[in-house]
């Protein structure tokens, strides 16, 4: 806006301000090109991404693989943030199902969110303690005070819930209203981690002894457990567990705890999983370990810690795994070129170019760098499409967003997209080259709270 001199009507220019003289331009430029009247008729009367489809894309595009491992139907994480969960559980239920002759299983993902939750408030009351030294408006503690408890997570952070608190069927602690839309539950729960953090922060303050200020996280940590057992359901310290196969033979394991179960049905050895990461920035060098200060939920649990490799490696890893059998967890930027409908990806799905006639230049590092990419939800990999030279050609992807998309819940996924926007996988260390194996155990650089590795978690 111009300021008006106390001593003159004229209006006084102001530096790098709109005047009218570039709103008029702004209006002739647009008004003069036929393509923006066009694209403005289309784009008001019609969703953009409709205009913008590239329909040689879509029908060059099929849903047939060379390599297929999935004969069962996709899980559904309704309204919440659970997808690394879901996914997680996705993978493990394979050895689950094989062993129990079943077509169909799930383990309860209302049983790890549970513990999920208690877990990671208390994580979060601990870090408070621990930086209960700083002001309140240090960049740390604003962010753990802005992100006290989230419903997403990381693959370490699966594997220490699982390790701690083991699994049980879904029908030993099925889903509630709460598990299935955790917006309400999970207000609740930050109000109280943010009273609590304000009372511990204010304890240390005072100079409170540790047993004191422990004593009053466990407080907190109390009304955290009542509010998810309220929301959540009690989880069972015991259950029994019998079925019947496919081929209708009845069996019974009798009495068990969750730890047990888990140690009987989950066939992966989860804890010789290592999580791969492609960061192309160049302050993150290939062939080095990184973890996300302040990030976990288990205190004790598996640290969360990433392996950066570059992008080709990461694809063959994973078509490795895939070829023996076994689908692939892994992280991505799920809603950039994806149409849900038709279960694609394609990092040429859409045409904005042609649409908008400017050019988006940012390669992967440089979206990156200025908050234009991230990891924004975890899947599975259950088949790819290997070409005659033994290359990727399409992806396979089990989602957790039910069976109204794509062809009952799964999706296809282009070799371009992978290079684009695939961010994270988790493999067995033994098919790391050697000399990955020993980058693997180095310890991490340590990138801050908010980067953007960290931010499936949130």
């Amino acid at each position: 806006m111009s300021t008006i001199s106390p001593n003159t009507t004229e209006t006084a220019p102001v530096i790098g301000g709109l005047d009218e003289q570039a709103l008029a331009s702004l209006r002739k430029s647009f008004t003069s090109d036929p393509h923006n009247k066009l694209m403005q008729n289309a784009v008001t009367q019609t969703a953009v991404d409709d205009v913008a489809l590239n329909r040689e894309v879509v029908t060059s595009i099929d849903h047939t693989f060379s390599h297929h491992l999935d004969d069962w139907e996709v899980t559904n994480q309704k309204s919440s943030g659970r997808c690394w969960m879901f996914a997680g559980l996705n993978l493990i239920r394979v050895g689950a199902m094989k062993k129990m002759k079943l077509k169909g299983f799930e383990f309860s993902q209302n049983f790890t969110l549970f513990w999920d939750k208690l877990e990671r408030a208390n994580y979060f009351l601990q870090q408070i303690i621990a930086t209960a030294d700083r002001d309140v408006d240090d960049r740390v503690v604003a962010y753990l005070l802005d992100r006290p408890l989230d419903d997403g997570g990381q693959w370490n952070m699966f594997v220490s819930v699982v390790a701690k608190h083991g699994l049980v069927p879904k029908a030993v602690m099925p889903e509630t209203e709460s598990s299935s839309n955790t917006r309400r539950m999970n207000s609740i729960l930050q109000s109280v981690l943010r009273e609590g953090a304000a009372k511990l922060r204010g304890l240390v303050a005072e100079g409170a002894k540790p047993e004191k200020v422990e004593k009053a996280k466990d407080g907190v940590v109390q009304t955290v457990y009542r509010v998810l057992c309220i929301h959540l359901g009690t989880p069972p310290e015991k259950f029994d567990w019998q079925w019947k196969d496919e081929d209708k033979r009845f069996h019974r394991d009798g009495e068990m705890t969750p730890i047990e179960f888990a140690k009987i049905y989950c066939t992966l050895p989860l804890q010789e999983y290592v999580c791969l990461v492609h960061d192309p920035r160049p302050t993150s060098p290939v062939g080095k370990t990184f973890t996300v200060a302040h990030l976990g939920n288990v205190i004790g649990g598996e640290p969360v810690k990433y392996l950066n490799v570059d992008i080709e490696l990461m694809k063959s890893l994973s078509m490795k795994a895939l070829l023996g059998g076994e689908p692939v967890w892994m992280g991505c930027d799920v809603g950039k070129m994806m149409r849900r409908d038709l279960g694609l990806w394609d990092a040429d799905l859409f045409d904005y170019q042609a649409v908008y006639q400017t050019k988006f230049a940012h390669g992967k590092a440089d979206r990156l760098i200025y908050h234009q990419t991230l990891m924004t939800h975890a899947m599975l990999f259950t088949g790819v499409d290997v070409s005659d030279d033994d290359t990727p050609r399409r992806w396979r992807v089990e989602n957790s967003w039910g069976d109204e998309n794509g062809r009952k819940g799964f999706y296809v996924m282009n070799d371009s997209w992978f290079d684009q926007y695939m961010f994270e996988v988790a493999v067995h260390r033994d098919l790391l080259p050697d000399e990955l194996i020993e980058a693997s155990r180095l310890e991490p650089i340590v990138l801050p709270p908010w980067d953007p590795m960290g931010a499936l978690a949130r």
